[in-house]
């Protein structure tokens, strides 16, 4: 179903991994600010909600959604990180930079996922207008943060707690 028609932090929360010794990434694209820090929020608010610990979630933040796949690539090669989650926000606007970033960051990000066998969330918005963002950041259609945290949390299931971590 279209987002249009949907509330994105409404999902299914049934038999989530415990992530209370899981730490997480954060990578938060600064342009378009107001919308990605409202990302960033309700990710945040989403990983504690479920049983995460707030120093086990890392905060950085790039330039702009094109960083982010560098900016990932750094994260996901510390072995203490078990998840990065990656916030921006590409808008439409009048010329096409849009379509060669998003395709650029989307391709980036899974390909730093399969090199280093962790997830890495992308949790880019890329609506038509500065409206749609908002109503995706918290307005009508919910937080995509809160969407960008749960599929981490959910993606965890698929990778074995290391034992040897000093918690």
């Amino acid at each position: 179903m279209s987002s249009a028609h949907k509330n994105l932090s409404i999902f299914s929360t049934d038999n989530l991994p415990d992530i209370s010794k899981r730490r997480f990434a954060i990578i938060t694209a600064e342009w378009n600010a107001e919308i990605t820090y409202a990302l960033t929020a309700g990710a945040i608010k989403t990983l504690l909600a479920h049983g995460a610990l707030s120093e086990n979630v890392v905060r950085v933040t790039v330039p702009g959604s094109y960083e982010l796949t560098f900016a990932a690539q750094k994260m996901a090669q510390k072995y203490t990180i078990d998840a990065v989650i990656c916030i921006g926000c590409v808008i439409q606007g009048e010329t096409k930079h849009n379509d060669y970033i998003n395709h650029a960051v989307a391709q980036g990000l899974t390909n730093v996922s399969l090199k280093y066998d962790k997830p890495v969330i992308f949790g880019v918005l890329t609506p038509n207008t500065e409206q749609q963002a908002l109503d995706r950041a918290g307005g009508i259609h919910g937080n995509k943060g809160d969407e960008a945290a749960i599929t981490a949390i959910k993606m965890l299931a698929f990778q074995p707690e290391r034992s040897d971590l000093p918690f």
